[in-house]
């Protein structure tokens, strides 16, 4: 039997800022894990493709704020500088190598 992945050993290397900040990411961040496990059945970040962060900042937030967007596309970057991809543009999807 395998244990439920981590988020927060997964993030802690790269959380910076406030208490309430680092909170606001890991919440975030276990909301996208939710959403793309339900929908494509990867719960571990390591094995997300660019298309499924994609997906749930076009169309798993649709219907939220721009504020709230933001603040998930903060979070989404967090997660891409932890998995080592270099640097993420979140507005086209685009990524590259810095």
């Amino acid at each position: 039997m395998t244990r439920p992945f981590d988020m927060t050993l997964f993030l802690s290397g790269v959380l910076t800022g406030s208490k309430v900040t680092q909170q606001r990411h890991l919440r975030q961040a276990r909301i996208m894990q939710a959403a793309i496990q339900q929908r494509w059945q990867r719960d571990n970040p390591w094995t997300w493709q660019l298309k499924h962060v994609r997906w749930f900042l076009t169309q798993h937030l649709r219907d939220r704020s721009e504020a709230t967007r933001y603040y998930y596309r903060l979070t989404s970057m967090l997660i891409w500088k932890r998995m080592g991809n270099g640097q993420l543009c979140v507005e086209t999807g685009a990524s590259w190598v810095s």
